[in-house]
């Protein structure tokens, strides 16, 4: 069987499931969500003249007043008098202005005498220290693009723009599962020959920056019919990762199982390095993803296929990672017949390749900030030169 390139792995993998359908959601709940639909204003913003400081409302065209103060308007005042002319309304932040006045006298430049009112520095014009009507943005304004993953200023915008809820892509369901006799729990006593199981905290780590919801399953020992029973089970998730067994050996048993639950395997074994023996495939309702056993391989698999996955699930336009150029700080040798993605770190000279590649490395890998993509049969790389990179960002 050829190896399947990575790219073509990711289309494959993105083309099993569409995005889920989007649901309504309170605004303080949608950060980091992606907006399933545009989103227009309800409302002008500012909703009248406003001041923009504390002072006197005044008409700019009187010059040096003096001015008479018959009234005061404060922040959600609405129904201010309007002004004659030589008048004037004492006004604070965010205050809306009487109709009649067209600009602030702040009151560092004013001098009050009871209620008679003069100017001591500076000049009036019209509009000055005013926000006017709809100044931000008006009713029907296109506000946000479907496809945004809201921030938490377009959130403040919509909410100033009248929504208190928005629609958002739904937050996928993932089921992990860790396969293998030799895994513990985390914190639990590691005699010879057993190993703590770090696949699952891990990958919930790596989804946490996400709109999902990650159920770990845990650990299910190498037998058919105990993962078959839990990949069954697994089927009521939007996806399914299983880490470990993946492989042909007498003891990886997840694609067997995963044939006896009633799985279609879309595709085996991807054209990269580290994570070779991935998988995916269809079971139920549920997209599956068999990651690699190896803390390094599940990583950078579950950077690559995983998190694309669910940001497409959850609506992204764009759910594969970014690529961008960067400068080597050090010589890479060449490749072989498979693309590697090597664990590195930005340096104050530029992208340092960790010293060990080692699938399992996970010292080496905790130093990554990011991944050096490598085409298969590429020749030696030496300090300088530009490289692909992936941040490691959600």
């Amino acid at each position: 069987m050829s190896l399947m390139p990575v790219a073509d792995a990711q289309a494959r993998l993105l083309a099993l499931a569409a995005p889920l359908p989007a649901e309504l959601v309170p605004v303080a709940a949608c950060a980091g969500r992606w907006l399933a639909a545009d989103i227009t204003a309800l409302r002008d913003q500012p909703w009248a003249d406003l001041s923009a400081m504390d002072g006197y409302a005044v008409r700019a065209s009187e010059g040096a007043g003096p001015w008479h103060v018959v009234a005061t308007s404060s922040a959600g005042d609405a129904d201010i008098p309007a002004l004659q002319p030589g008048q004037a309304c004492r006004i604070f932040t965010g205050a809306p202005l009487p109709a009649g006045t067209d600009a602030i006298l702040i009151q560092e430049n004013a001098t009050r005498d009871g209620d008679r009112l003069t100017p001591h520095d500076g000049t009036l014009s019209p509009g000055r220290h005013v926000r006017s009507l709809g100044s931000d943005f008006r009713a029907g304004t296109p506000l946000l693009n479907a496809g945004s993953r809201l921030t938490p200023g377009q959130i403040a915008l919509a909410v100033l723009g009248g929504h208190g809820s928005l629609p958002v892509g739904a937050r996928p369901r993932i089921a992990l599962l860790s396969t293998g006799n030799e895994l513990v729990a985390p914190g639990a006593p590691t005699p010879p020959g057993y190993l703590p199981s770090s696949n699952a905290p891990m990958l919930a780590a790596l989804l946490a920056a996400l709109p999902c919801d990650v159920i770990d399953l845990g650990i299910v020992p190498d037998d058919l019919a105990a993962m078959t029973q839990a990949l069954e089970q697994a089927a009521q998730a939007d996806i399914i990762v299983s880490t470990g067994g993946a492989s042909v050996g007498d003891h990886d048993y997840v694609r067997p199982a995963f044939a006896a639950a009633g799985g279609t395997l879309d595709f085996y074994k991807i054209a990269m390095r580290p994570g070779k023996p991935l998988m995916a495939g269809r079971l139920g309702n549920a997209t599956f993803l068999g990651l690699p056993g190896n803390p390094v391989s599940a990583f950078v698999t579950g950077t690559l296929f995983l998190c694309p996955l669910v940001r497409h699930l959850a609506g992204s336009p764009a759910p594969l990672p970014p690529v961008v150029q960067a400068r080597l700080a050090a010589p890479l040798g060449p490749t072989a017949e498979r693309d590697d993605y090597l664990r590195a770190y930005r340096g104050a000279d530029g992208i340092v390749s960790v010293t060990s590649q080692d699938s399992a490395a996970t010292a080496a890998m905790a130093l990554a900030d990011c991944l050096i993509r490598r085409p298969a049969g590429s020749a030696p790389a030496i300090a300088g030169d530009m490289v692909d990179i992936i941040p490691l960002t959600a």
